[in-house]
Order: C-alpha cells, then sequence, then structure tokens
C-alpha cells in the first residue's frame, strides 16, 4: 500500500529514498512540492513553467509572509523537482518577491532603572 494518493508524489519519494536524502528534507520537500501543485490547481509541474514558480514564491512572501529562510526552503525543494525529478533545470527566476527579513530590535538590559 503506498503512503500516497498521487503516483507522482510516490515516485519523488522513491526517488530521494534511492538517493539516500535524509527523512526530514524528504518530508519538507513533498509538503513544499504538494503545496506549490495545489496552489496552481492540481497542474502537473511539467505544465508550469518559471514564471509559475515566480508566482507561487511571490505568494509565499505576499500572501503567507513566511520567513526568508522559508521561502529558500520552498524555492529549493521546487528547484529540486525541476532539476532533478523533472531534468528541467528552472531558468532566472530573480523577479519573484523575497520575504524580508525581520528587523532585529536592540534588547536593553536594566529595564527595572526605566520605571523608576
Amino acid at each position: 500500500m503506498s503512503k500516497f494518493n498521487s503516483p507522482f508524489m510516490e515516485s519523488i519519494y522513491r526517488f530521494m529514498l534511492t538517493r539516500r536524502y535524509s527523512k526530514r528534507t524528504i518530508k519538507t520537500y513533498l509538503y513544499w512540492i504538494r503545496y506549490y501543485i495545489h496552489y496552481h490547481h492540481k497542474r502537473h509541474p511539467r505544465e508550469l513553467f518559471d514564471q509559475d514558480v515566480v508566482s507561487f514564491l511571490s505568494h509565499l512572501a505576499a500572501d503567507r509572509h513566511v520567513s526568508a529562510s522559508t521561502q529558500r526552503i520552498a524555492l529549493n525543494a521546487i528547484e529540486f523537482l525541476y532539476a532533478q525529478v523533472l531534468e528541467r533545470p528552472l531558468g532566472n527566476l530573480e523577479s519573484f518577491r523575497r520575504s524580508k527579513r525581520q528587523a532585529k530590535l536592540p534588547t536593553v538590559d536594566g529595564m527595572e532603572l526605566l520605571t523608576e
């Protein structure tokens, strides 16, 4: 019995297992690949192109407000899908909206002095 409803997702899982990817990487990449497919109304990635990837990554930044590192992980998963599984590397993806890193607020020791 298969772990997946999709033969395509099962094939990616098997592909990664045979190449000894860590279980955590497999789980993460499959999550983002599945999300990417669902975002594009379950169209097969072979039917999607660079601008569709840009649209997805921009959606993560603009609508989901994911962190820059999360957006990068999603990009890595999608790049893996196209380069390794579909053997159709992506072109230039520089035009997507990048998540902004949160500004780090300075911390102040001795806050009790301010309340006196």
